[in-house]
């Protein structure tokens, strides 16, 4: 008998070669070849099939019944109005993010609706579980319990009980006992995938799968993956801040640019409704380089407080930091400063932070970056009550962005009474009950600390 040789597989793509390569031929990643015994050719072609009849477009219904809400607004929001029916969702983030916990808060909500909820877990004991849903609260409902790793029997035990949603926690620890790879491998990761996909859509459940991620941010195992589900959200948060922020990247059925905001407490995660006013506590008034933007996150806008510090440089070449945005954007912004504007920022060491911990790489944000850079330069504080939004463009003109009057109604809303923001904007805007102060030129902005 003929000795069966391994195969390589891509971590990224899933693409199979009979050799190691050092560039994938089809992604082309570098050094992402792992060795791996291939798949026998009749578990190929073995699936979970369902018999389907084709159907005309015009007699299928899509009503509001085919979404079942969670209970939290933020997390039906980034869903896109709740858990569509027959789904696959996979959710990632960092170890000890809050994945688990927001999962588990989910089936208690959903429980206490009397919707038949199943949790399978391959890293906790039932024990486990337990104890961490007694710090979360009272579950009024039942909520299934299952700490199992291998496929097979959950795949006979979902179908014997037929729950609406299925939590698996995680993917990277489920396995096929038929498939010759550890866990968490690429072979591995792929067909188990595969066959919760079959179970969503041939059974009408909606599961969730928990992903790991790996040290570039993205979740573990191949990109394949994330293309086999219908919606990837990543649960995001910095180390030593108490908020958390759930991001759509892929949704089949709805934004992929909104969030959901969330804030780490004792008792598990408490949904922030109003982020604009979670952002900005502790902005300090008066004080010069600080300056109030209006971002939009989905269809959603959110105020965020950017600051600048401009002091001149101890060394041959100037430092600059940028957190919170994209650090080459600062640099060209403060190079079109000193070339339209006249301000000699080349001897300068510049650092830009986004309060908070917000990651916006929003064109609009431009305008408040120039500003506090502006106000740190001159050391003139612009008044606390002011707002500003606006990309801004190489020979110096303020563009317009989306959805102004959403920004400016948010800012209104919060207190606000002025707005700087691009003439085109202002001119758009029919109703305000602020003053907006509508500028054309990178150069109108030096009228505003005379």
């Amino acid at each position: 008998m003929a000795k069966q040789k391994n195969v390589f597989f891509c971590k990224e793509c899933g693409y199979e070669a009979s050799k190691w390569m050092g560039q994938c031929p089809a992604c082309k990643s570098w050094d992402t070849f792992v060795e791996e015994k291939p798949l026998n050719t009749a578990e190929k072609r073995r699936g979970t099939a369902f018999l389907t009849e084709p159907e005309p477009l015009a007699k299928i219904n899509t009503t509001e019944n085919n979404r079942i809400t969670t209970g939290l607004q933020e997390m039906d929001r980034v869903l896109g109005g709740g858990i569509v029916i027959g789904s696959l969702v996979l959710v990632g983030g960092d170890p000890g993010i809050g994945k688990s916990t927001l999962l588990l808060q989910i089936c208690r909500e959903l429980t206490d609706k009397m919707h038949r909820v199943l949790y399978i877990s391959g890293e906790e004991s039932l024990q486990q579980i337990k104890m961490r849903a007694d710090r979360l609260g009272v579950f009024r409902g039942d909520l299934l319990l299952l700490s199992e790793t291998n496929l097979d029997n959950i795949e006979e035990i979902i179908r014997k009980d037929k729950p609406e949603i299925v939590v698996i926690d995680s993917i990277q620890t489920m396995y096929k006992e038929d498939i010759g790879a550890a866990p968490g491998s690429v072979s591995q990761v792929r067909e188990t995938t595969g066959v919760l996909m079959h179970l969503a859509k041939g059974l009408d459940i909606s599961i969730f799968i928990v992903g790991h991620v790996t040290k570039e941010g993205v979740v573990a195992g191949p990109r394949v993956l994330e293309h086999m589900v219908d919606t990837v959200l990543y649960f995001e948060g910095e180390d030593k801040a108490s908020y958390r922020i759930l991001r759509a990247v892929k949704n089949r059925f709805g934004s992929t640019n909104e969030i959901g905001v969330f804030e780490m407490q004792d008792q598990g995660l408490r949904e922030v409704l109003n982020p604009s006013e979670f952002m900005l506590q502790g902005k300090p008034e008066g004080e010069p380089g600080s300056v109030v933007a209006a971002s939009m996150e989905g269809t959603r806008p959110i105020l965020v407080e950017v600051q600048a510090l401009v002091c001149q440089t101890n060394f041959n070449m100037p430092r600059r930091t940028a957190a919170g945005t994209d650090y080459n954007r600062v640099n060209l912004l403060m190079a079109v400063l000193e070339k339209r504007v006249g301000i000699q920022m080349s001897g300068m060491d510049a650092y830009v932070n986004v309060a908070g911990g917000m990651k916006i790489n929003e064109p609009a944000l431009d305008l408040a970056i120039v500003l506090a850079l502006l106000s740190s330069y001159r050391n003139l504080a612009l008044d606390e009550h002011t707002i500003c939004f606006g990309e801004i463009g190489l020979t110096g003109e303020i563009r317009g962005v989306g959805m102004a009057e959403q920004r400016v109604m948010e800012a209104e809303k919060m207190g606000f009474h002025t707005c700087i923001l691009p003439k085109t904007n202002a001119d758009n805007i029919k109703k305000s009950g602020m003053k907006l102060i509508g500028v054309k030129n990178i150069k109108e902005l030096n009228r505003l600390f005379n």
